[in-house]
């Protein structure tokens, strides 16, 4: 199986390249605002292509999946596989999703670290073989541009409490976006697969046209490559 990995899109679906592939994955940030014709717009397209299995989880962006989440259940289109703390089996594969990240400024779907954050990642169960979040893993695919650092500041922003999940459940693979300065980046502790599959660059621009696409057979092979 040949998965293609995507995230923060931001309105720019249309001029990314989307090879076909068997599964694609959304990690989040289809919208800038997440107004309710944003979300119509991108989920038309999204059920368009003509991938046979579709994931997609939310991002901070997309407010309109938080603040109007029934409606949202209700025009989701069939062939959609929305996951929001949940999760769903394709052809063996199990895939957990969910938008939650880190608080910063209160955008959607946020959680302070620690405590508020940890219940959602014990959702997570054992025998997940594709986590897909919207922020990354502490330490993985989450280093921001030196630019937007102040002097003395970590510059790896991921959540800590995602890791510690990710090292106990062992999946294969980790799919997020988020932070834009890592897109296209793949890192690998050994045992799981870390993706940043952001297609825009900082200033919203998209500058990796041509995703990334995992082939899932020689996943091990790119886990011992990396």
């Amino acid at each position: 199986m040949k998965i293609l990995c995507i995230s923060d899109t931001h309105n720019r679906h249309e001029d990314i390249i989307i090879p076909e592939t068997d599964m694609i994955i959304h990690a989040g940030d289809l919208s800038s605002l997440g107004k309710k014709n944003e979300i119509e717009l991108f989920l038309k397209w999204f059920s368009e292509l003509p991938h046979k299995h579709k994931i997609l989880i939310a991002g901070n962006h997309d407010f309109g999946f938080e603040t109007h989440a029934q409606w949202c259940k209700e025009i989701m289109p069939d062939n959609i596989n929305y996951l929001n703390d949940c999760g769903v089996t394709i052809e063996g594969l199990n895939i957990w999703g969910s938008p939650i990240t880190p608080y910063f400024h209160n955008w959607a779907f946020n959680r302070y670290r620690g405590l508020n954050i940890q219940p959602h990642w014990d959702l997570i169960p054992e025998g997940t073989d594709i986590i897909v979040t919207h922020g990354p893993a502490y330490g993985f695919v989450d280093e921001l541009d030196p630019h937007f650092v102040r002097f003395g500041e970590d510059r790896n922003i991921g959540c800590e409490d995602l890791l510690y999940r990710i090292e106990q459940v062992k999946p294969k693979l980790h799919v997020c976006g988020h932070i834009h300065s890592n897109g296209g980046i793949m890192e690998s502790n050994g045992e799981t697969l870390f993706v940043n599959a952001s297609v825009l660059n900082e200033s919203y621009i998209p500058l990796r046209t041509d995703p990334v696409v995992i082939d899932w057979v020689n996943i091990n092979v790119l886990i011992v490559e990396n």
